[in-house]
């Protein structure tokens, strides 16, 4: 596909003190306080400059009206002996005053508090990363080059509504065909209408993630939908919320996806985010060669890990976590926010450890991730949500909810079907944090199995 877009900028210095701006929306709002603070240094340096020119003017008019008096009647003007003096003190003295004034440089301050501001720019990588970021919109959601040169991004509720009416369209277009048929669960098997001649399914992984994104190729029949359910949970009657349950609403069914909805109140995201905001650093993930952690161009956020006891907020969710799906979070790894930047995402992955990367959790001894427990601490006006694109599922972001599923079976064998993504942001700014569960610790507990909490 041929694309052509509009980046207007210039380069920028080398900045050294927080690279990645473009990763993170969160810590990109620092720079429009920087930029509101040299406009402020920008307009005294105006007004420094307009007083200057103002007594400059008043000299000129000034020695306007003198002159012209003088060059009607040269011999009587200096005849006089106090326009003499005068004369001679201007030209002596006053003239070298008004010289300095005109000489005196009024940007000091201003050239000052740009040069301090500097090192807190934005650098070429910044550039060229949120350059790529509308390249990567533009493709994922089909925006034309004049629309999104323009800063026309399509109206988020809009959009979402156009997605999701072709997906009730299908649903109704299906439930009649449901009707007619004597079939029996074979029709769980189906999927939405061929695009260009191909099936959903046979499509290419990165296609189909596109499409998810959009709210297109959804794979949920209505035999399927029917099975999907709200409920509210207790923990395996945990004292927490007998009284006070938990709000589930299933998801998806294979794999399942839970959602608890009002899970995590709007104070504890405030105290949850200005923690993390000072520790933010570009999100890396395992190179499967080294075994290290480094950076990735499919990854574009940036994260801070929490630990429980530096804060019993953290430590509160961490407990939460813990009552709700029954699994032991003392062998889980600490909760981890992020923060997405323009355009940002992370591609189709895994969060468990594969056969071919049995070292990935060897330094924590706490074997593979049996779980993944997701947090959605802001609402997204446009694009951003999680897509499973193996099964067709996307579940889109909810200020206060959480959504979990199992990465393993029973047997311990990896769900390949949770290989998941996180669809770049079109518009708004998306904060999640997750908590990994691991294997150890899981032995002798009795967690909430997903079939406990239908």
């Amino acid at each position: 596909m041929m694309r052509c877009i509009l980046i207007v900028g210039i380069l920028l210095p080398h900045s050294w003190a927080h690279p990645g701006f473009f990763t993170s929306i969160g810590q990109m709002t620092d720079l429009i306080h920087t930029e509101k603070d040299l406009v402020t240094s920008l307009k005294d340096y105006i007004k420094a400059e307009e007083d200057k020119l103002e007594q400059i003017k008043k000299w000129a008019e000034k020695l306007d009206r003198l002159t012209s008096t003088a060059t009607k009647d040269p011999e009587g003007f200096v005849g006089h002996p106090v326009n003499a003096f005068k004369l001679m003190k201007r030209l002596n003295t006053e003239w070298s005053e008004l010289e300095n004034l005109v000489l005196k440089d009024m940007s000091d301050g201003f050239i000052s508090n740009l040069t301090i501001q500097r090192q807190y720019f934005p650098n070429d990588e910044d550039q060229v990363g949120a350059a790529k970021a509308l390249l990567r919109l533009q493709d994922t959601y089909n925006l034309d080059t004049d629309t999104i040169s323009k800063g026309n991004l399509p109206d988020p509720e809009h959009q979402r509504a156009n997605g999701n009416l072709k997906y009730f369209e299908y649903i109704m277009a299906k439930e009649k065909d449901d009707n007619k048929s004597t079939s029996d669960d074979r029709s769980d098997q189906k999927t939405t209408p061929k695009k260009k001649g191909v099936a959903v399914d046979y499509l290419p992984e990165r296609q189909k993630y596109e499409m998810l994104c959009r709210g297109e190729g959804i794979k949920m029949t209505p035999r399927r939908q029917k099975k999907l359910f709200c409920r509210y949970h207790d923990g395996n009657r945990n004292p927490k919320f007998i009284l006070a349950p938990a709000k589930q609403e299933d998801e998806w069914d294979k794999p399942r996806i839970i959602r608890f909805h009002d899970i995590i109140s709007d104070a504890e995201i405030e105290i949850v985010k200005d923690l993390a905001k000072p520790r933010l650093s570009r999100a890396t993930v395992h190179d499967p060669e080294t075994g290290k952690l480094t950076t990735a161009q499919y990854r574009v956020s940036k994260s801070a890990w929490l630990s429980g006891y530096e804060n019993p907020v953290v430590s509160r969710i961490n407990m939460r976590i813990q009552d709700l799906t029954g699994l032991d979070v003392s062998t889980a790894e600490e909760l981890q926010v992020a923060n997405y930047g323009v355009g940002g995402q992370y591609e189709p992955h895994f969060d468990f450890a594969r056969k071919d990367e049995p070292d990935a959790f060897k330094e924590l001894g706490t074997g593979n991730r049996i779980a993944t427990w997701l947090f959605y601490m802001s609402d997204v006006s446009a694009g951003g949500a999680t897509v499973f694109p193996e099964v067709g599922a996307s579940v889109w972001p909810k200020k206060g909810t959480a959504v979990f599923w199992y990465n393993l079976f029973a047997s311990g064998e990896g769900d390949y079907s949770t290989r998941h993504a996180a669809c770049p942001v079109l518009v708004g700014n998306k904060w999640v944090s997750n908590k990994w569960l691991h294997e150890r610790g899981q032995e002798f507990r009795r967690p909430c199995t997903l079939s406990e909490l239908e």
